[in-house]
């Protein structure tokens, strides 16, 4: 049986919950939101998952060592005591990444260097003055993270290397893209799992289309990164990470299409490639659409969900912000009847513009800006004939209530590592937890992780073989696309605001085929 072992999840403001019940659903056990976090127990294979699986973390962290420290010096000592040769050798890099919310320590840079120079002086001590581990910025082996809380110090190993918002399916962007981690963040919050028609009427670079297809198919958002931090530890185990990899191998099939467009042709350019990239494309519907075009809602006018990031006035200008909010409510209440709505912003006048009234107001971050997200129920009608022919516009049960983070005082920390069976400079150290077997086994969650090197490959050498990122779209020339950019015919382009949406291609590698004999739809 494998040991059980304390985790961290980071997450963005608003999106806790919600990683939570991820982490469940792999396995996990003892899940407790935090503020931006989420603490959980398992073995390595419930790490692996999270790191895989989890759409809403930005990283997992390992704690590996607790303790008190009232000052530089403290820190410094408690540090070298450390038994680093269980974690580093003398051949490989390592990396620190310092949080710290203290009176004491207010300086992240001083307390990485203090940490640094502890652990070099630790393999000092032992090999010599002129043997210790390289320290590297980027790309390091082992990616230590400092977190300081008044004097408590948790020191914890990184097992993503990367922010998991870095899925690898990005190979273009157009100015201020939503984090692909609250995108997901937000479609989870939704409900919405691929049962009926998706909608953005204001793409952008298609994250919120990638991120929604990726959901609905299962396809895991670990399924692009070339690589895991936790697979430079000592005791990373190949097989069982393969093994895992193959649970989620076979994406699912979509009852409806995911529908994007934008006003921008450069956007729906830029959109194209990423969901070429990440091969969600015979998942969605693309083209060159403005928002007052829209006259109807797609597939037949079934309801579904519109999930929409607007322009915010702050980093993309616009010449009437008012009005672009204003007709984002008309076409809520005129063409997107029966549907539910969400839209994020950072200006709560522009949000309040659109003149409906929101079932549901949440805080949330975008790119280091305070916005709100609104949901919007869309029904014909008054508010009251909707609620008597049974209509609600919040789930009965309400939402989970949120569980309160508690921070521990000093003395229930060392009073914690006393019944661990340590005590004086042990309990002040106190790091790890004991081993426990698991209380229940995993259940693998059907899904699809597709690990197929042979259709990135493919992608790469097609981009590459091309002079311009756009020659990607050449085969789909269309005049009146190539004059609203004003450029020459000779130029390579992307569909017509009318026209049928890119080639549908399967790039999933199914079961018992080979990746190279894949069918092609045309």
């Amino acid at each position: 049986m494998e040991k059980r072992f304390e985790m961290v999840a980071k997450t963005f403001k608003g999106l806790e919950e919600v990683l939570a019940e991820e982490l469940r659903g792999i396995g996990a056990l003892n899940v407790e939101p935090g503020r931006r976090m989420v603490t959980f127990e398992g073995d390595l294979a419930t790490l692996y998952r999270a790191n895989i699986c989890c759409r809403t973390a930005l990283c997992i962290l390992k704690p590996i060592y607790k303790f008190i420290a009232k000052d530089s010096d403290e820190l410094y000592e408690m540090v070298k005591e450390y038994n680093w040769g269980e974690i580093l050798s003398l051949e490989k890099t390592f990396s620190i990444d310092t949080t710290s919310h203290s009176s004491e320590f207010t300086h992240s840079r001083f307390v990485t260097y203090r940490v640094k120079d502890a652990i070099a002086d630790y393999f000092k001590d032992r090999f010599g003055p002129d043997k210790r581990p390289g320290v590297r910025l980027n790309d390091a082996d082992v990616m230590i993270n400092v977190h300081i809380d008044g004097e408590r110090v948790t020191l914890s190993l990184n097992s993503s290397g990367e922010s998991l918002h870095k899925r690898g399916w990005r190979v273009a962007q157009t100015e201020a893209p939503i984090n692909e981690v609250l995108a997901a963040g937000i479609i989870l919050k939704s409900g919405w799992r691929g049962d009926s028609p998706f909608v953005d009427p204001m793409c952008g670079s298609g994250t919120f289309l990638i991120e929604a297809a990726m959901i609905a198919a299962g396809i895991m958002p670990g399924s692009f990164r070339k690589g895991f931090a936790f697979e430079q530890w000592h005791d990373y185990d190949s097989e069982l990470f393969e093994k895992i990899i193959e649970e989620y191998n076979t994406p699912r099939e979509l009852p409806f299409k995911i529908y994007g467009a934008d006003i921008s042709p450069k956007a729906v350019a830029i959109a194209e490639r990423n969901i070429l990239s990440a091969g969600v494309d015979e998942y969605i519907n693309l083209r060159i659409k403005p928002l007052q075009q829209w006259d109807a809602a797609p597939a037949d006018g079934t309801p579904g969900m519109l999930i929409t990031n607007p322009p915010y006035g702050e980093r993309i200008n616009s010449q009437d912000m008012e009005q672009l909010y204003k007709l984002i409510g008309t076409k809520l209440k005129r063409v997107f009847l029966g549907y539910h709505a969400w839209v994020i912003s950072s200006n709560t006048d522009y949000l309040n513009a659109i003149g409906l009234t929101p079932s549901t107001k949440e805080e949330m971050q975008n790119g280091g800006l305070d916005c709100e997200l609104r949901e919007y129920v869309i029904f014909e009608g008054t508010k009251s004939e909707f609620r008597r022919e049974g209509g609600v516009l919040k789930d009965p049960e309400g939402k989970p209530e949120q569980k309160r983070f508690t921070r521990k005082s000093d003395s229930e920390w060392k009073r914690d590592a006393r019944e661990k069976g340590m005590g004086g400079k042990e309990a002040r150290s106190y790091g790890s937890r004991k081993s426990n077997p698991l209380e229940d086994k995993y259940r693998p969650k059907k899904g699809g992780y597709a690990r197929n090197e042979e259709r990135r490959r493919k992608f790469k050498e097609e981009t590459a073989a091309q002079s311009e990122a756009e020659e990607l779209l050449s085969r789909h020339r269309n005049p009146h696309a190539l004059k609203s950019l004003g450029e020459s015919p000779k130029r390579p382009s992307i569909p017509a605001p009318d026209g049928p949406f890119m080639r549908t291609r399967r790039r999933w590698k199914r079961p018992g085929t080979d990746s190279s004999n894949n069918e092609t739809k045309e």
